[in-house]
Order: structure tokens, then sequence, then C-alpha cells
């Protein structure tokens, strides 16, 4: 427990205020960047390293466009309904990852399309070099002591500032550790040995939706929202639909039938 928290500015001038949310976001990019430039040099990248930089533009405004879009209209359409002017004020807060991962899907199709690739040549590359990212989302979460867990007794609760007075689980670094770095650390091993391309995006689908549906058990549901069927959050809903979704994507992987250049041999 503590009751101390960290600063989420981390350097003020004036009225400008540069935030550790924000860098958070800066360096999960970079560090994607950086991996998609290793997956190119290795060939599992399909186009040239100087492709990269165009795709992570489209990526971070199809991931700030779908993250917005999901949060307005799924999570908080009671509020936003009557306040669509405020629909655009990212900085207010207020972002769904799984609106994320649609707009960084439509990207990549729309790239991928741009460049007469296949769809999942360059979403196993989103995958990996993705995945990273989520940890230090999640790094940004818990400095700015939002999207906590629920209320603990056991010896790892923290006390977060505006949550009341009781200790809560980090849920923030829950799934950071194991969407971010778990799920990295699998998908690097698999990516030289799958046969085809597709098969890192379902894994990733289906990883991530069966990770985050247990760690919603842990995690404070929105207020605004709450519980569906019983004891189902919204996050958990959407998870169920990703590991549907993971299966489409495994069988459109099968027949598209892309062959993985770095595969030694099938598996």
């Amino acid at each position: 427990m503590q009751n101390s928290w960290f600063d989420p500015v981390l350097v003020a001038i004036g009225p400008i205020e540069v935030r550790w949310y924000g860098l958070m976001y800066v360096a999960g990019f970079v560090i994607g960047g950086w991996i998609l430039t290793r997956l190119a040099k290795s060939g599992f990248w399909p186009l040239s390293v100087e492709k990269i930089d165009s795709y992570v533009t489209m990526l971070i405004i199809g991931m700030f466009l779908g993250a917005r879009s999901a949060y307005v209209f799924i999570y908080n359409w009671d509020y936003y309904g009557s306040h669509l002017s405020e629909a655009l004020h990212v900085w207010k807060g207020g972002l769904s990852f799984h609106g994320a991962i649609a707009g960084m899907a439509l990207s990549t199709f729309i790239f991928a399309k741009k460049n007469g690739l296949s769809f999942f040549q360059i979403s196993d590359c989103m995958a990996i070099g993705g995945t990273p990212g989520i940890m230090c989302g999640r790094l940004g979460n818990f400095i700015n002591g939002e999207l906590y867990g629920r209320v603990t007794d056991s010896p790892v609760g923290i006390i977060f500032p505006g949550a009341g007075p009781f200790p809560r689980h980090a849920s923030q670094l829950y799934e950071g550790v194991l969407e971010g770095i778990l799920m990295f650390a699998v998908l690097w091993w698999m990516h030289k040995r799958v046969r085809i391309y597709g098969v890192a995006s379902a894994f990733f689908l289906l990883a991530y939706g069966i990770v985050r549906f247990i760690v919603e058990f842990f995690r404070e549901p929105d207020a605004q929202l709450g519980y569906y069927f019983g004891g189902l959050t919204m996050g958990q809903l959407l998870c169920l639909i990703m590991v549907a979704v993971s299966a489409m994507v495994y069988a459109f992987a099968r027949q598209a039938n892309v062959p993985n250049p770095l595969a030694k041999k099938a598996v």
C-alpha cells in the first residue's frame, strides 16, 4: 500500500505540460517502429524499411480515431449523445483499447491494399510490433491513477488517488505484464516458426481476449456502465467478440495461405 502518488506531469513550462501518459504512447510507437525495423531486416516485414514510417503514421491515426470512437459510442454514449461537441476532446481522457485495435486493423487493411499485399502480411507485423506498446500504455494508466482494480485485502493492494481509502488491485500492471510482455515474447518466438501469415494475428486476438477477460475480474468496471448479464463488464463482452473473431481470422489465414519466408517447416 502507499499514500503518495506519482506526479502525472513530467515537465511543465507555463501552460505547456509534458505528461507521462503521452510520453508512454510515444515510447510505445518508438519501440514498435524499432521492432518493425528488426522484422524488415529479417524479411518478415515484406516491404522496405522506408515504408515503416508511413505505416506507423497510419497506425497512430487509426488508433486514436478507433479508440476515441469506441469510447464515445460504446462506453459513454449517455454523456456524449448530449455533448457531441466534446467527442473529439481526447485530451480530457477516454480511449478504448478494443476500438484502438479496430482502428489499427482498418489502417493496416488500407496500407496492405495500397501496397498490393495480403492483410495478414502486415497485421502479423502489427501484432508483434505493437504488443510492447500495451505495456507502455498500461504504465501510463498506472501513473495517472486511472483504470484501477477492485478493492482487495491482499498484500499487493495499492491505494490509488481518487479511488477511496482502500487498497486496490493494480490491474493496469497485470494487463501490462501479461498482454504487453508475455504476449510479445510468445509472438516473437512464433514469427519464425509458423508456416503462414495470419497465425500471429489470430493468436494475438485470442490471447488478448482471454487475458483481458480474466484480468477484468480484478479491474473496477466503468462507473457509467457497471455490469451486464449478472456480472460481466463491457470489456469482457468485447473480449468474447475478440475470441470469436480470432477463430475467423485463423480460418481466413488458412484460406489465404500466404507463406512465411522465415518458416523452416510447417507448424
